[in-house]
């Protein structure tokens, strides 16, 4: 079976393994859409991505981008760490291999949602 057929059984059913339990949990989170885009399952608000998580069973790195204060009150926490490219802007990494590691990263995408949600409607009022 080739890789493209693998890739294509995943997307369809919605993710395997840790992100078939994101996209089920954050599926049901308002305002959530799901995309696939780059090798990585897009979280968005609107226009916001607010995380990304590989499509690959074998990668596990979650991207969450939270507000400066989250982000700092995360980095306090051994295992998660600034994002490499872009730590600057609010992104921070996360590996998610156990059952214990969705729910860590759920309470983070909570918080990464939340501030997600606050910023889209901010850009709504601001252009009405």
């Amino acid at each position: 079976m080739g890789r493209g057929r693998k890739l294509r059984r995943t997307l369809e059913r919605g993710g395997s393994g840790p992100a078939l339990r994101l996209n089920e949990t954050l599926g049901g989170w308002t305002g959530v859409r799901i995309t696939p885009m780059f090798g990585r399952w897009g979280y968005f608000v609107g226009e916001t991505l607010f995380a990304c998580f590989p499509l690959r069973d074998k990668e596990r790195d979650l991207w969450i981008r939270l507000s400066p204060q989250d982000q700092r009150r995360a980095l306090a926490d051994a295992r998660i760490r600034p994002h490499r490219r872009f730590g600057r802007r609010g992104w921070i990494e996360l590996d998610v291999e156990a059952p214990e590691d969705v729910g860590r990263a759920l309470r983070w995408l909570r918080r990464a949602h939340t501030a997600a949600t606050r910023g889209a409607h901010a850009s709504e009022n601001a252009e009405a």
